[in-house]
């Protein structure tokens, strides 16, 4: 999604479940982006982790400033050196990945946070996007890969805007929409409002995920399949404005 400034940055919370700690990588990405052709780039990210209580844990400007011996060589090294990597083992909890262009740059980037231990008794059960949302190329695009048995996955996937001006923020998306979407491009289910399906919406309230806004947008799902997907959320009418998209794995 495009990363601004302010409350219009681009924030990117998860939430590490288990016993044990997580090994995690977490990028910034933005001017290689232009390989799947596009534009209006965040062409210098920088990216922040901090705990749930707001403190700083680990920054990064240009992936080889720091930790260059544990990404260079793996899959998860950039293909430009402005790009931000971050690699650490967290305790269970919740984090939030704050990604900003240095010198206050703007332009469209993403967020990634990938398990590098799927061993340890511990797993990456949720993750969500704050941003500003805007239309066109600048919607917001949560992917997210589906691993481990082949066995079904319960997923919820929201996506919250009026609501979020009881957190003091201004200027957000009134009507979100959702969509979810194959790694084909097929869409597998969209959602308005989170009531309109009353069976998503009874699953959705009885995991304590019901939405606070009768105008946001709410899915639960069944995945048959490992693999990946995408959830896209945009206004109803086409109004830019702050959202946030989360994904829930339910057990």
């Amino acid at each position: 999604m495009r990363v601004e400034t302010g409350d219009s940055l681009m924030i990117g919370g998860f939430i590490i479940t288990g016993n044990v700690p997580k090994k995690v990588v977490i990028r910034g990405l933005g001017p290689s982006l232009t390989s799947f052709g596009m534009s209006n780039l965040l062409m210098d990210p920088f990216l922040q982790l901090r705990a749930g209580s707001g403190t700083l844990i680990r920054q990064n400007d240009n992936w080889k400033d720091n930790q260059r011996a544990e990404i260079e060589g793996t899959v998860y090294q950039p293909s430009d050196d402005r790009e931000s990597v971050i690699v650490d083992t967290l305790v269970p909890g919740a984090y939030t990945a704050l990604l900003t262009g240095k010198g206050g740059a703007t332009g469209v980037g993403t967020v990634e946070v990938y398990d590098a231990n799927v061993a340890a008794n511990s797993e990456l059960a949720n993750i969500s996007t704050r941003g500003f949302v805007q239309t066109g190329n600048n919607v917001m695009i949560a992917g997210f890969s589906l691993g481990g048995p082949t066995s079904a996955a319960n997923l919820a996937v929201r996506a919250l805007g009026p609501s979020l001006s009881s957190a003091g923020l201004s200027n957000v998306m009134p009507d979100p929409t959702l969509e979810l979407r194959d790694s084909n491009g097929t869409l597998l289910v969209s959602n308005d409002n989170w009531q309109d399906n009353p069976v998503s919406a009874a699953l959705l309230s009885a995991n304590g995920l019901a939405l606070p806004n009768p105008s946001e947008s709410g899915i639960f799902i069944t995945l048959l399949a490992p693999g990946q997907y995408t959830a896209i959320v945009v206004d109803k009418t086409g109004v830019n404005g702050i959202a946030i998209v989360e994904v829930y794995n339910i057990k």
